[in-house]
């Protein structure tokens, strides 16, 4: 999380003073937000903390796909199920899509 106390700053003053900044990111891990005038424009990050951030990203994206189909064939074992081409109608005529019927 960013902290709202000392995690934004203005874009002006890292570009004064840059290599402060990096010390002081490599050393929290945690990201800084810079502002131009007075409005979030970028989020600059330590290479480490965001290698980080993108693996626990994918993993979390791994996990919950599995618990996807983890569902799906629990459904399709209970009988849960319903042809594909019913599925397809149904959801065209729930969004507007016209089929090859029409």
């Amino acid at each position: 999380m960013i902290d709202l106390e000392n995690g934004i700053d203005s874009l002006t003053n890292f570009k004064r003073q840059t290599a402060d900044y990096l010390r002081q990111l490599h050393s929290s891990g945690e990201p800084l937000v810079l502002t131009v005038n007075g409005k979030a424009e970028v989020v600059v990050q330590d290479a480490g903390a965001y290698q980080r951030l993108v693996e626990r990203a994918a993993k979390a994206d791994r996990e919950e796909s599995v618990a996807a189909i983890r569902e799906g064939l629990a459904d399709a074992e209970a009988g849960r199920v319903k042809p594909a081409r019913k599925a397809l109608k149904t959801l065209a005529r729930k969004f507007g899509i016209p089929t090859s019927d029409e």
